[in-house]
């Protein structure tokens, strides 16, 4: 089991955003996980991470934001 983190820029306005990635983490991979946990942040960051690995970041990612993309790469770290 593992624990997903979602940190996401507040002033940015991302809470949005990280609350969609967490629905869609939650519908398809509610069994296999332990926890889905939001983080706020600041600085433009939007980043999702699986046991500590970084599985999305904004930073690099720039302006693509593909949440079945980024539920993709969650099941794949987290199974």
């Amino acid at each position: 089991m593992s624990t997903v983190e979602i940190e996401y820029c507040v002033p940015c306005g991302f809470r949005g955003r990280a609350l969609d990635v967490q629905r869609a983490i939650l519908s398809g991979l509610e069994r296999e996980l332990d926890s889905v946990r939001l983080v706020m942040g600041d600085h433009g960051v939007f980043r999702v991470s699986v046991d500590d690995e970084v599985v999305y970041d904004k930073a690099d990612a720039g302006d693509e934001f593909d949440v079945d993309a980024i539920v993709r790469a969650v099941r794949s770290q987290a199974v």
